[in-house]
């Protein structure tokens, strides 16, 4: 079954791994016996040119799919966590379409790291001014992070990236090193993007000294691991309510999980019957827990 090519969303052909699948599952939180019954599944269906996203909307699609507790055992009666984080990737594209939603979830991440943060700021230069998306402060250190938001996970942020953003911070940096309240301060400047960067890019980044961040970089501390791992979902994961309820609420400010578990009122401006609001909040329950 392996040597059935598919098709990757940059058009390249490769071969089928069901291996590489079942981790992906594994990683979104299914049972080893879950994610096996689903790669059965998706290797009897495949077939020779299917495309990449094809095959993760099926295994979303039954990963979404509740299954009695005695099907797969303890742990399995409620399984939209898991389809929720296996759809993490696709959700991260869909923060649109303004891009500043993912502004606010940068801001949440530096947030939960500890850093007093404030999103869209216009920041007086040297030479002249410059909007910065996320502005992250904790002690004497400051980080000026621009953020750059693609819809597609084939648009990576190339070396033209970090080497303009380099040119504003620096601009920044000279002016705010004069003034007496940031005396002593330990400037850094960083690009984050939802996608990936090229090689140039990181390398240009690391080199020049600016923080560099994105979907899988750096290794084991990119986006993917640090939203797991501090549970900042974006409620795009969600799949309780329609993209239309996702963009209501983003639209009035509400981008991460964490905002409805904290303030479940948040849900009042759709038109949930309480049946489906509760599904939601158990979902949101389920994912951050």
């Amino acid at each position: 079954m392996n040597s059935i090519l598919i098709r990757k969303a940059s058009g390249e052909m490769e071969a089928f791994s069901a291996e590489k699948l079942k981790n992906s599952l594994l990683k979104a939180g299914a049972s080893e016996i879950r994610a096996e019954s689903i790669v059965a599944e998706i290797k009897d269906w495949l077939y020779e040119g299917v495309s990449s996203r094809k095959i993760y909307d099926k295994a979303f699609a039954l990963l979404k799919k509740r299954v009695p507790v005695s099907s797969f055992g303890k742990g399995e009666k409620v399984v939209s966590s898991a389809a929720s984080r296996y759809k993490l990737k696709n959700a991260m594209m869909e923060l649109g379409p303004t891009g500043h939603p993912f502004e606010h979830l940068v801001g949440e991440i530096f947030s939960r790291m500890g850093y007093n943060v404030e999103v869209g700021q216009v920041l007086q230069g040297c030479c002249v001014t410059h909007e910065m998306d996320v502005i992250a402060t904790k002690g004497n250190t400051q980080i000026l992070v621009e953020c750059k938001f693609h819809f597609s996970q084939n648009n990576n942020a190339s070396v033209q990236v970090p080497l303009y953003v380099r040119s504003r911070v620096d601009d920044i940096i000279k002016y705010r090193s004069k003034l007496p309240e940031y005396k002593g301060f330990n400037f850094i400047g960083c690009v984050c993007t939802n996608t990936r960067f090229t090689s140039d890019a990181a390398a240009y980044g690391e080199c020049s000294g600016l923080k560099m961040l994105s979907w899988d970089y750096p290794k084991g501390e990119g986006l993917r691991e640090i939203i797991d791992r501090e549970r900042i979902f974006p409620i795009t994961v969600l799949t309780r309510i329609s993209a239309a309820d996702k963009i209501k609420l983003m639209e009035s400010g509400v981008v991460v999980c964490r905002q409805i578990r904290q303030n479940p009122k948040l849900l009042e401006q759709l038109s949930l019957t309480s049946d489906r609001r509760n599904r939601l909040l158990a979902e949101i329950e389920e994912l951050i827990r």
